[in-house]
């Protein structure tokens, strides 16, 4: 299932290997975890430890016990020579997952090349090192591997991703309490899924231009400007964003900006004119967070422990205002009437019409009290657990409603939880409930067809040929490129506050003191950074937290363009990472833009030169 994967137990491990990630600055991203800061002095108080991969010493790496660089797009060389260490040692001990998990046999040969000697050279790091992190992984009984962005948003993040779970599984981590484990949140919308057949898809539909594979129904970004700006059947002549700027957010935000120019109609829902906002003919600006009710769905899959808030509105939003599902729904239904001839049959156009006036709130409620820490049903008890028991035993071992029948809140695998809740018991919580730690859910959860994990996947096992050659390949001298990202400058649309951007200057070019040299640059210099794609020209900042070969530049930056209304970002305007990134540069595996690992050039800026080549 599309949202369906593990997460840190971080309360409860002992070990947490942390590559291409920076909780500190992201509070966890797709780890959601409030006080990573409080939460690792705890771990290091019971004498648990922290260790760190990233091509920059990070402000999560910054208190690990351990860091170690590693050499930008080669985290699947160390992964995959990990999963050779612990074959090669017989360490391999899958703890409970072995009754459900296939394949590891499959694993063991395709890891037979990648030695921690072989790989050494191309990741950076020393051999002794990779098999001794493999060693910690396999014999601290609670452990967790953790990965993110750095790993999956390069040349091999598919494979990498993988293979940071096939570790966790090999070792006895998944589903182990103090390894990675299932959020069972309040609203599990994974067995709501099930409920509709829907258990996610990959491929099913590839778009036009660049043949890439769409994932839960989305296409990657990186073939958007592929799509618009591409003549022939399907080309893409209007455009929708919601609460997006991808003209910053995107690889070659530049080819995106000719892109978003040259459409026939554009709207956007939402109330910044940013810099792709500007080419909207129409903008509809939402109600303000504190104008609607919230409950997070998403984000409440992946906590690090289970809980549930609501938020009622404080504020009146007024007659002439709408929320983003009002204005969503209202566009669909417009759509919906013109594709049928401007009319809908009355029993559809009632829907609609109750679809609206209900609104979420109800139906949230509902799927609370479905939920398995929903309302105690009482007396219904006795007359539903029989049917849920003669369900389990009529349906194939392979049905997908046995999954959601395991699931319920009626099943006695729940049936320890705490009960009772709804949106009225949230509301008399004002700060959320605590309903415990993440707890063993294997296989109950698993939606594959014969109820296993599948260890080695065909598309995996058909992209190592990739890796081997990789792998065969020296090292290049190139400098790389990588993104970073700050506390309080995560996304572009956090420049616009003054309290935010006051301060130094946080878009910089990062640079190695033994790079500075080679690039002729100083201090006080400000450098430029090319690629096919462009040119961005920053102020640099040497430093030792990046590993040589390697230069950072933040994300989220590029604020120069005209026709937006951000005066304070534009005041602090930076330079867009996606301005020399390109969109070609992409995962075939996955379809997932290279964003970090792809090769620039950095020299010395002159302002006289420029003004000479104008």
């Amino acid at each position: 299932h599309q949202i369906l994967f593990p997460i840190p137990d971080i309360d409860r491990t002992d070990l947490f290997i942390c590559i291409g990630a920076n909780p500190m600055a992201s509070n966890g991203s797709l780890m959601t975890v409030p006080d990573f800061r409080g939460r690792l002095k705890a771990l290091k108080g019971r004498g648990g430890r922290m260790v760190v991969v990233d091509p920059r010493r990070t402000e999560t790496g910054k208190l690990a016990d351990e860091f170690h660089f590693i050499r930008p797009g080669t985290d699947a060389l160390l992964l995959m020579a990990m999963v050779h260490t612990l074959f090669e040692e017989n360490l391999v001990n899958l703890g409970h997952a072995e009754q459900w998990t296939k394949d590891v046999d499959l694993v063991r040969l395709a890891a037979l090349g990648f030695t921690p000697e072989a790989v050494s050279e191309n990741t950076g790091m020393p051999a002794a090192d990779i098999r001794n992190l493999a060693r910690q992984l396999a014999t601290t009984p609670r452990a967790a591997l953790y990965t993110r962005m750095g790993t999956s948003t390069q040349a091999f993040g598919g494979v990498a991703t993988w293979l940071a779970y096939v570790l966790n599984i090999l070792t006895g981590k998944l589903d182990s309490t103090g390894g990675m484990m299932f959020t069972q949140p309040a609203i599990d919308l994974i067995a709501l899924g099930g409920m509709s057949g829907q258990k996610g898809h990959f491929g099913k539909r590839f778009s036009r231009v660049k043949k890439l594979p769409e994932f839960a129904g989305e296409y990657p970004s990186s073939t958007i400007a592929d799509e618009i700006l591409t003549p022939g059947e399907g080309q893409i002549r209007a455009f929708v964003t919601v609460a997006g700027n991808p003209v910053l957010s995107s690889p070659n935000g530049g080819r995106l900006d000719e892109a978003f120019t040259g459409l026939d109609f554009m709207v956007s829902v939402d109330y910044y004119l940013n810099e792709t906002t500007r080419h909207a003919d129409v903008i509809l600006p939402p109600t303000a967070g504190l104008e609607r009710s919230h409950y997070d769905l998403i984000f409440s899959m992946f906590a690090v422990r289970n809980t549930a808030k609501y938020s009622p509105a404080l504020f009146d939003a007024g007659k002439d205002t709408r929320h983003d599902w009002q204005i969503l729904l209202e566009l669909a239904h417009r759509l919906e009437k013109k594709r049928k001839g401007g009319r809908l049959p009355l029993r559809s156009e009632m829907g609609w019409r109750a679809f609206k006036q209900i609104g979420p709130d109800p139906i949230l409620d509902l799927m609370l009290r479905a939920g398995p820490y929903g309302t105690n049903i009482g007396p219904a008890r006795g007359l539903v657990q029989p049917a849920i028991d003669l369900v389990m035993d009529i349906l194939p071992e392979r049905h997908p409603l046995r999954g959601l029948a395991k699931m319920s809140p009626l099943n006695r695998h729940w049936q320890d939880l705490p009960k009772g809740l709804s949106i009225s018991a949230l509301k008399e919580l004002p700060n959320g409930v605590d309903l415990g730690p993440l707890r063993p859910c294997m296989p109950g959860r698993l939606f594959t067809r014969d109820g296993k994990v599948n260890l080695a996947p065909r598309r995996y096992l058909q992209d190592l040929g990739r890796l081997h050659a990789l792998l065969a390949a020296p090292p290049s001298d190139d400098l790389l490129l990588i993104g970073r990202r700050h506390v309080r400058s995560n996304n572009s649309w956090m420049h616009n506050s003054q309290r935010l951007v006051k301060g130094k200057d946080r878009c910089t070019l990062m640079i190695h003191p033994k790079d500075v040299a080679r690039c002729g640059l100083q201090a006080g210099d400000s450098a430029e950074i090319g690629s096919t794609s462009g040119q961005i020209v920053l102020p640099v900042e040497i430093t030792e937290d990046v590993m040589p070969g390697v230069v950072s530049v933040p994300h989220g930056w590029g604020h120069h363009r005209e026709g937006t209304g951000q005066s304070v970002a534009v005041a602090h305007a930076g330079a867009s990472i996606n301005d020399v990134l390109s969109d070609q540069e992409i995962d075939p595996l996955v379809g997932t833009s290279v964003l970090n690992g792809q090769t620039v050039s950095v020299k010395v800026w002159r302002a006289d030169r420029q003004r000479k080549q104008a």
